[in-house]
């Protein structure tokens, strides 16, 4: 089983959040229906822009906190070098549920 770490925006250079999870196509289609209050449905932050793949986890969660406690221009650089389009990855990768 994969776990993810991940970024969705509200727009490019918009507002981010930084999650975790075990399947990612249902918790970024959780965030697009407003499934949680709070953070995200208050900023509408539901673009995938970045993820990478652990092996637990564990492993996924250590990575999601280490990036939430970064400055904001670090998630920039760490966006822009894997996805410099800020292109929606859920829609372009078409990943399994």
């Amino acid at each position: 089983m994969a776990f993810f770490t991940y970024i969705v925006a509200s727009r490019r250079n918009g507002t981010l959040y930084t999650g975790s999870t075990d399947n990612l196509v249902k918790r970024i289609n959780q965030h697009r229906d407003g499934h949680f209050d709070g953070f995200t449905a208050k900023y509408g932050v539901a673009l995938l822009i970045w993820f990478e793949v652990h092996e637990t986890r564990h492993a996924a969660f250590v990575r999601e906190r280490q990036i939430k406690e970064w400055k904001r221009v670090w998630k920039l650089e760490l966006i822009e070098k894997s996805n410099p389009g800020w292109i929606d990855l859920l829609d372009t990768f078409g990943l399994p549920d």
